[in-house]
């Protein structure tokens, strides 16, 4: 698998977290992917916020986490 770059600000190796949460909440099959920093911004929310989603969705049994 390759590794994952954030489209913005360019960091690799993005968790498996910060790729969920991209096709999670902005597009199921997108090719570009945000960093949780990067998401929190383009999105208008905190990353306390994000992270809190992203445990909600691994509880409600989602498989992109």
């Amino acid at each position: 698998m390759e590794s994952k770059v954030c489209y913005v600000c360019g960091k690799e190796n993005l968790s498996k977290n910060e790729i969920g949460l991209t096709r999670k909440l902005l597009n199921r099959n997108t090719k570009r992917f945000f960093c949780l920093s990067c998401l929190a911004e383009y999105l208008e929310v905190d990353t306390e916020f994000l992270l809190e989603k992203v445990e909600e969705f691994k509880t409600q049994g989602c498989t992109l986490f």
